[in-house]
C-alpha cells in the first residue's frame, strides 16, 4: 500500500499547485460546455475519497456534511466560492491522506462494504478503494487539465 499512497500524496501535490498558477476568479470559472470548474473538482476527490474509504469501511467521514453535500457526486458549482473557501478546500488535500495512510497502517478499517462502482469496478477491500481513489483522481486531474486550456 505504500505505493499507493505515495500516488495520492504525488496527485494531491499536482492540484495543490492549481491554487499558485490561478486566480480565485480562474479557479471558479466554468467554461462553455463543462459543468464544473477546478475548484469543484479539488472538492470532489476529497469528498470522494472520503466515501470511497472512510464511508465503505463504515467509519466516519473526516470532513465536514457540508463539504459532502456540495462536492459529492451528482452536484455542480452553485456559486463562486471566496478566498476563505478556497482556502479551506486548499488545506484539506493533504491532511485526509496522511490521515487515511494512518489509519490504514493501525488497521483502522475492520470491514468494508463491497460495492461496484459507476466505472464498473469492483470494490471488495479497503484496500480496493485506496486503489480506486488513485484512478478516481487521475480521471479528475484530466477533466482539470481540459478546462484549463480555456482559461
Amino acid at each position: 500500500m505504500e505505493h499507493e499512497f505515495k500516488i495520492t500524496r504525488t496527485s494531491r501535490e499536482i492540484y495543490d499547485r492549481f491554487f499558485d498558477n490561478y486566480s480565485l476568479e480562474q479557479l471558479n470559472r466554468i467554461p462553455p460546455g463543462f459543468n464544473n470548474n477546478l475548484i469543484w473538482n479539488i472538492g470532489h476527490i476529497i469528498v470522494s475519497q472520503q466515501m470511497l474509504v472512510y464511508g465503505g469501511a463504515g467509519e466516519l467521514l473526516h470532513v465536514s456534511d457540508e463539504l459532502v453535500g456540495k462536492y459529492m457526486r451528482g452536484t455542480r458549482p452553485e456559486y463562486d466560492l471566496s478566498q476563505k473557501e478556497a482556502d479551506e478546500i486548499r488545506s484539506l488535500l493533504l491532511p485526509p491522506i496522511e490521515r487515511t495512510e494512518k489509519d490504514h497502517y493501525n488497521r483502522v478499517f475492520k470491514t468494508f462494504t463491497e460495492r461496484k462502482t459507476q466505472l464498473g469496478f469492483t470494490l471488495s477491500t479497503v484496500e480496493d478503494a485506496i486503489a480506486f481513489n488513485n484512478y478516481h483522481e487521475g480521471i479528475h486531474l484530466g477533466i482539470m487539465m481540459s478546462i484549463k486550456k480555456f482559461l
